[in-house]
């Protein structure tokens, strides 16, 4: 979704908006912490900054009050239900090796500490990615990347991503999640800042291309356990083999998408 998610949600393409993005206007009643305060409507959508910890809101505020950019994205709809969706989301190592074993994307992350996650998008940006906050359907994370590529040779910054998650049923009658993404970018180099104004929509068009594919992603991911489940489990069984509770969860939800359109259930493979 911060990095498929996040590979554009944690695991590989989210720390992409320390990239940058496109300005939207911000406004709202701030949450204090101590000498530090953030505002609580973000590009129109509220979250609860109130319940963040006062030493992390104070490394939050410069990012958000001192963009370089800043950018709304969504809602993106997954075809996940909220259980489904939700252990992705907060599974990046396991939700990236799984893309990249797929073919889908070449993501890659790797846990770091508890709740801080390494990623790399496969295209020239990696960084780290720490939950801040969460609760059943907001997530707050803060991120520190680079980039490479041949227009922006390479550059470093910091972001603050907020996602509001809703639970909604398609017109199918299935259950799905549709995800809205507020993000903030501070590149390092207050020069190289300045000077990407001038060129703001083409860098906000290529950030919010690589947001939209890391949600794709994770959408063919979806398809994929729902149409070759007996492939995603072969793939999560190879060398290095995902965890005993891993394989459990993939082998319950690929049985429930293939019960789902009515075909064979898929053949259980050892971790």
């Amino acid at each position: 979704m911060i990095s498929a998610w996040f590979s554009p949600l944690r695991s590989g393409s989210l720390w992409l908006v320390c990239v940058i993005g496109l300005s939207v206007a911000m406004g709202s009643s701030p949450a204090h912490s101590e000498t530090c305060s953030l505002p609580s409507l973000h590009a129109g959508v509220a979250f609860p900054v109130g319940q963040v910890e006062a030493e992390w809101t104070c490394k939050l505020q410069p990012i958000i009050s001192d963009y370089t950019t800043a950018n709304k994205l969504g809602p993106l709809r997954t075809p996940l239900s909220e259980s489904v969706y939700l252990h992705l989301l907060d599974h990046p190592p396991m939700t990236a090796s799984l893309i990249n074993r797929l073919g889908i994307a070449p993501y890659q992350s790797e846990l770091r500490v508890p709740a801080r996650y390494w990623g790399n998008d496969g295209e020239g940006t990696e960084g780290i990615v720490q939950l801040v906050y969460q609760d059943r359907t907001s997530r707050i994370y803060y991120l520190e990347g680079s980039h490479h590529s041949r227009l922006l040779s390479h550059i470093t910054g910091k972001a603050v991503v907020l996602l509001r998650m809703n639970q909604v049923t398609d017109s199918n009658g299935t259950e799905a999640m549709d995800s809205t993404f507020v993000y903030y970018t501070r590149l390092d180099n207050r020069l190289l800042s300045g000077l990407v104004s001038l060129f703001r929509p083409l860098v906000g068009s290529t950030v919010t291309k690589k947001m939209v594919k890391g949600v794709d992603s994770v959408n063919r991911l979806s398809l994929a356990m729902q149409q070759q489940p007996d492939r995603v489990l072969s793939e999560a069984a190879k060398p290095p083999a995902f965890t005993f509770d891993e394989m459990a969860f993939l082998q319950q939800t690929v049985e429930h998408r293939s019960h789902s359109i009515g075909t064979a259930p898929a053949q259980t493979v050892a971790p």
